[in-house]
This record gives C-alpha cells, structure tokens and sequence, in this order.
C-alpha cells in the first residue's frame, strides 16, 4: 500500500475541515459571532437609518444571536461597497450589505465598473418598495413638470448606478428634460445641502419616504417644488404630481420606465455575498422577515419615520431574473439614454 505523502494529508484535513465547517448547525455557527452590516452611504441617510435600525434587531432573529455592526463604506453611489461584498468578504454569511436599489441593474443598462452578477447575490429583503420624485428647492424658477421641459435646471447626483443619475439621464435623454447633473456627492444629506447653499436646483430620483424622515420640515414649511412621481404607480400621498407613466407619450417610453423605474419594489435592499451556505441563507431571510413583523423594530422604524412594507429575498430574486429577460432592444436603447448622461 502507498504511504500518503504530507501534501495528500493537507489537502484532505483542509476537505474535512471545510465540509464540517459547512454542515455546522447554524445556531452553533452564529453563536457568539459579529456580522457586519456594509452601508454604501454615509451616516445620516435613510439608508444608513434603515441599515442601523434592522441591526438593531435582526440579530436576535438569527439563531445562535450574533451581534450586527454598521459599517459605512460610501463611494461611487454604493458601487463600492456591492463590489467589496460580491468579491471580498468569505462566502460564510458574517457581513451583510446595503446599497442602490438601482445597482442590480447597471451590469444590464450602466457604464460604471460593477464587478458582480447581480442574480448572485443573496437576497436578504428589502425594508419597503419605493416611489420617487423629482423636487426642486423652493426658490427655484423650475417648478412643474412644464418647466422642467423649458428651464435648464441642475440636479445633484452621486454616482453611477444611484437612482439620481440614472433617473436624471432618463428624463433628459428620453422626455426631453433640461437638466444638468453635478454629480458626485456621498450621499442624500450632501445633496440636500447642496440645494439649500443654491449649488444645485434639486435632485430627481429621490424617495419620497426619505424626504418625510430626513426632512419632514421641508414639506411642512413648503420648502421643495415636488414636479413628477417617478414611479409605475401613483402615490395617492400626492394626487396633485404627475406620474411619469402617465407622461409617456410612446410605447418605446413607457418599455424604458418599466425597464428602469422597477427597480423601486426593492427600495431598501440587504444582500448577503454570493454562495453562502444554503441553511445561513435561509436563516438569514428568515431573521429578516420576523424582524419586519417585530414590534420594537416597527415602533423604532415609526419613530423615524421610515416605511416598512417589506419584500422578500426571493421575491427580489424572481424580479431581477424577470427584469434581465427584458427584450434586447429596450436595454440597448435605455443604456444608449443612460450611457449619454445628463452632464
């Protein structure tokens, strides 16, 4: 019989060691552990809140109740901190992210460098879906859906893949929209500052539950010009604003919005990276989902005013899966309109 050399018994103590590393239990696997919880914007945002709002509470809806600690990693509209998930922490479900709702579809319609496939990600949930506006400040000529069609305008953006940008370069380059982006900015807070020093006129692709808890003063004081839903369904919150659905004056138009404009189901989404064990997977899903029904998350989410209408983890599964069976001439004509910007 052979003897087995050092390099054979290496190789099947690391195969042991994975396999039972793998089976672990995963209350066992969690117990006494951190997860870190990747923010792709600065703090003070409504992403950020949401982010550090679940920490709070998800992690004793995981077996085994491992502490989750926020962890800001802002740039490029988030991109930086999808690409740092997708490709540099383990596989072991121990760090979780949030970023754009729009970046799972910029490998599809960007320009950017999105280093991921976006159906490899795993899918936690989303906090709530989304509708979005564009609003200027209130001292702005530009104030109607009319005027934006007429007055050149700036708009504040933060990178590509963010809604501000890919939204900004949709109205312009397909409805006609005079709009200017200056983009660049960390997050939501840098923009909202930027309007009110007159650097910009305003910011379209903004969630409109992020202007009610980050600013409910602005829309109690009558501070911001609201001029179009950016959404496929109305806001009955804003029955005065027109939808741009309903601005559509193509088929081709309307094919492009959905294409886009779908991406606000997962207004407020967590991932896990990619081929994390299948049983911390669904342990993980789980925790999210108990935790949106929990009513100390639920009072703390109401006290900062942030929507919680949840979606699942696989539901954003199935919808990034339908959005890629778009037909191709759509994405190439949407990624022409983005591609061009809004500069």
């Amino acid at each position: 019989m052979r003897p087995w050399n050092t390099g054979t018994l290496f190789s099947i103590a690391l195969a042991t060691s994975l396999t039972t590393a793998q089976a672990q239990p995963v209350a066992e696997f969690y117990h006494g552990k951190t997860i870190n919880m990747v923010i792709g914007y600065t703090v003070g945002g409504v992403y950020d809140l949401y982010a550090r709002t679940l920490a709070r509470f998800m992690g004793k809806h995981i077996p085994g109740n491992p502490s989750i600690i926020p962890q800001n990693m802002a740039g490029a509209g988030s991109l930086k901190a999808a690409n740092y998930i997708y490709n540099v922490v383990p596989k072991d479900g121990l760090a979780m992210v949030t970023f754009a709702r729009g970046l799972p579809m910029e490998p599809l319609i960007g320009s950017s460098e999105a280093q991921f496939e976006a159906s490899k990600f795993t899918w936690i949930g989303s906090g709530t879906s989304e509708m979005s506006v564009c609003a200027t400040w209130y001292t702005s000529p530009v104030k109607t859906w009319g005027d934006m069609l007429q007055k050149p305008f700036t708009v504040g953006g933060e990178g590509s893949g963010s809604d501000p940008d890919i939204f900004s370069a949709i109205l312009k380059n397909t409805f006609g929209v005079k709009l200017k982006m200056v983009s660049g900015y960390p997050g939501g807070n840098e923009i909202s500052l930027a309007m009110e020093r007159s650097e910009v006129d305003g910011r379209c692709g903004w969630s409109w539950s992020s202007i009610k808890a980050a600013k409910p003063d602005w829309i109690r004081d009558k501070k911001l010009n609201v001029m179009v839903q950016l959404a496929m369904t109305k806001s009955p919150e804003l029955p005065d604003v027109p939808l741009i659905a309903d601005l559509a004056t193509s088929e081709r138009q309307r094919q492009i919005l959905q294409l886009v404009m779908s991406r606000q189901v997962m207004g407020r989404p967590f991932a896990a990276a990619p081929g994390i064990p299948e049983d911390r997977k669904a342990a993980l899903r789980k925790a999210f989902d108990d935790t949106m029904k929990d009513p100390e998350f639920l009072a703390e989410a109401q006290k900062l005013r942030l929507d919680v209408n949840p979606v699942s983890g696989a539901d954003i599964e199935k919808l990034i899966y339908q959005l890629y069976q778009t037909p191709k001439d759509v994405i190439a004509e949407t990624r022409d309109a983005v591609a061009k910007g809004s500069q």
